[in-house]
C-alpha cells in the first residue's frame, strides 16, 4: 500500500470553484483499487472545518505564517481529510481566492505558501500519530511550492508530483516576499524560484518536483510550445522526460443519468428518448418555448479562455439557424452582458442563469442536445466528459483534452461509426459558426444522432485507466515494480 497526500486548494464536495475540485475529490476513490491510500490536505476554510467528522489534532503548527495553526484529521465529504486550521489565513467567507469585491486576497502568497509548507511538514513526519506519506501529490500553483520546500529545506525522503491543471495560472508575486517564505536561500541562489525578477510558485514546482503531469496528453505536448506554454515552455522542454499527460476522468457514480437525483427523467443509452422530459424541464427553467430544433448549452466560466466571447458573436445566427441556447455561468462582465443581450433579443430562444448551480448543471447535461465547449485552450475539460456520459453531444474546439476525448463527426468517422461529437478548428467565431450549422444538420438526422448519443454514453470516461497510470507513476518514483503493461 502506498501512502500519498494530495495537496490542493479545493476539493469537491467541500469547496469548489472549478474542475480542479472535481479531480481532487475523485482521485482517492479511483486510486483505492490500485493499493494507493490517499489523504487530501486542504486549507481549513469554514466549509471544510464545518464538515469534518471526528476532527482531531494531529500536528501543532506554531508561529505559522503570522499566527498559530494545527493540522486536523477526519472524514468529510467521503474523503480522508487533513485540514489546516489557521483562522488568520483561511477563516474568510466565500471564494477561497478572493473577497466579495472579486479582488484576490492580498496575502494569497502567504496563504498558499502556508499550504505548501504544511504539506512539506507532513512529508517530514510532523504528525503525532506516526503517519508519514511516501509521496506528496501537489495540484496547481497553490500547492507548487511544496516540491521546492522538499528540495531545499531540511532533507526528507518523500517524493513529489506536481499536476498542472491550467498553466495560465502561475502564482507570480514580488520578490520582496522571499524572506517570509521559510524557503532555504539556496532556492534563490540556484534560480529555482526566481521568475522574471519576481517569484513564480508554479515555476518552482515545475523545476523541483520529481515528476510532472498535466491533465491530457495533447495539453502535455501543447505546453512545451510557445503558443500554450505561457512563458514556461522552455523549462518544460528541459524537463520533458519528467512530464506526462494523464487524462482526467469523472466520477461515474456522481454522474449517472440512471440515478442522478437532479434529473427530471432518468434514462440509459438504450432509452435516450426519455431525455425529452429533462429537455422540457430545462425549457421551463430558462423560460424557453418548446419549438423544435436542438437545444445548445453552455456550463462554464464566462471568459475569453473558454471562448464564450465567440459564442456571443454567433448567438444571433444560432437562433436564426433554428437552435435555442441556454447558458449557466458567470465571469467577465462584458461577456455576461453579451449573453444577457442575446437573451433580451431572443425571448423564448435564449436563456441565461448568471450563477454556479451544481444540480442545474446536471439537469442541463441530461436535457440539452448539444454541449458547447469552444475553448481557446483547455488542459482537459470535464464538461465534455459529462456531456458524453449523459448523451449531450459535445461541440468542442480541437485543443488540449477536448481533442483527446471527442471524435469528430466527419464523413469518415460517421461512416466508420465512431463519431461522438463535433470538433472544430481554429478557435474562431467563424469556425464555431460553421460547427454549429454542422451540428444542426447532424441533429436533423435522428437515427444518426441517436447513434452518436449512445456511442458517447458507452465511452469510458471514468477514472479507471487514468488512476492506473497515476499508480504506476507513483511506483516508478518509489523504485517499485509495476505490474501489467507499460504506461503507454
Amino acid at each position: 500500500m502506498i501512502d500519498v497526500v494530495s495537496v490542493a486548494s479545493e476539493a469537491y464536495p467541500l469547496i469548489k470553484t472549478g474542475g480542479l475540485a472535481d479531480v481532487v475529490g475523485a482521485l482517492p476513490a479511483a486510486l483505492a483499487s490500485h493499493d494507493v491510500r490517499l489523504r487530501t490536505l486542504v486549507p481549513g476554510y469554514p466549509s471544510v472545518l464545518g464538515a469534518i467528522e471526528n476532527a482531531h489534532t494531529v500536528a501543532e503548527l506554531a508561529d505559522f505564517f503570522g499566527g498559530s495553526g494545527q493540522i486536523l484529521a477526519g472524514r468529510a465529504g467521503g474523503l480522508d481529510i487533513l485540514a489546516i486550521n489557521a483562522g488568520h489565513l483561511f477563516d474568510r467567507p466565500g471564494n477561497p481566492y478572493m473577497g466579495a469585491d472579486k479582488k484576490d486576497w492580498a496575502d494569497n502568497w502567504k496563504r498558499f505558501a502556508a499550504l505548501s509548507f504544511a504539506a512539506y511538514e507532513v512529508g517530514r513526519g510532523v504528525m503525532n500519530d506516526g503517519y508519514r506519506p511516501r509521496i506528496l501529490h501537489c495540484h496547481d500553483w497553490q500547492a507548487a511550492l511544496t516540491p521546492a520546500y522538499v528540495a531545499f529545506n531540511a532533507p526528507t525522503q518523500v517524493k513529489t508530483v506536481l499536476t498542472v491543471h491550467n498553466i495560465a495560472f502561475q502564482g507570480r508575486f514580488d520578490w520582496t516576499i522571499f524572506p517570509d517564505l521559510r524557503l532555504d536561500y539556496r532556492a534563490a541562489n540556484e534560480g529555482a524560484i526566481e521568475y522574471y525578477g519576481g517569484i513564480g510558485y508554479l515555476k518552482a514546482g515545475l523545476q523541483c518536483a520529481d515528476a510532472l503531469t498535466t491533465v491530457s496528453p495533447t495539453y502535455a505536448l501543447e505546453i512545451k510550445g510557445s503558443a500554450y506554454g505561457m512563458g514556461l515552455d522552455g523549462l518544460l522542454r528541459s524537463r520533458a522526460d519528467a512530464l506526462s499527460g494523464i487524462l482526467n476522468g469523472i466520477d461515474d457514480r456522481e454522474w449517472d443519468p440512471m440515478i442522478d437525483p437532479a434529473l427530471h427523467t432518468h434514462y440509459s443509452h438504450n432509452s435516450t428518448e426519455l431525455r425529452a422530459g429533462n429537455k422540457r424541464a430545462l425549457e421551463l427553467r430558462f423560460n424557453l418555448d418548446d419549438s423544435p430544433g436542438p437545444l445548445f448549452a453552455v456550463v462554464s466560466r464566462l471568459t475569453w479562455q473558454k471562448g464564450i466571447d465567440m459564442l456571443v458573436e454567433v448567438a444571433d445566427d444560432l437562433v436564426a439557424a433554428g437552435g435555442k441556447l441556454i447558458v449557466l455561468g458567470s465571469g467577465d462582465a462584458d461577456i455576461e452582458n453579451g449573453i444577457a443581450g442575446a437573451a433580451a433579443r431572443h425571448p423564448g430562444k435564449v436563456g441565461f442563469v448568471r450563477a454556479y448551480d451544481e444540480p442545474l448543471s446536471h439537469l442541463i447535461q441530461g436535457g440539452a442536445d448539444i454541449m458547447l465547449v469552444p475553448s481557446r485552450f483547455e488542459p482537459c475539460g470535464l464538461t465534455q466528459l459529462y456531456g458524453l456520459r449523459y448523451g449531450c453531444v459535445p461541440l468542442v474546439s480541437r485543443v488540449g483534452g477536448l481533442a483527446d476525448t471527442v471524435i469528430d463527426a466527419n464523413e469518415a468517422a460517421v461512416e466508420a461509426g465512431v463519431a461522438t461529437g463535433v470538433v472544430f478548428a481554429p478557435a474562431t467565431a467563424e469556425a464555431l459558426q460553421e460547427a454549429i450549422h454542422r451540428a444542426i444538420r447532424l441533429y436533423d438526422r435522428p437515427k444518426l444522432w441517436r447513434k452518436m448519443q449512445r456511442r458517447g454514453m458507452k465511452s469510458d470516461v471514468s477514472w479507471d485507466l487514468s488512476a492506473e497510470k497515476y499508480a504506476k507513476l507513483y511506483r516508478r518514483l518509489l523504485g517499485e515494480k509495476n505490474d501489467g503493461s507499460d504506461d503507454d
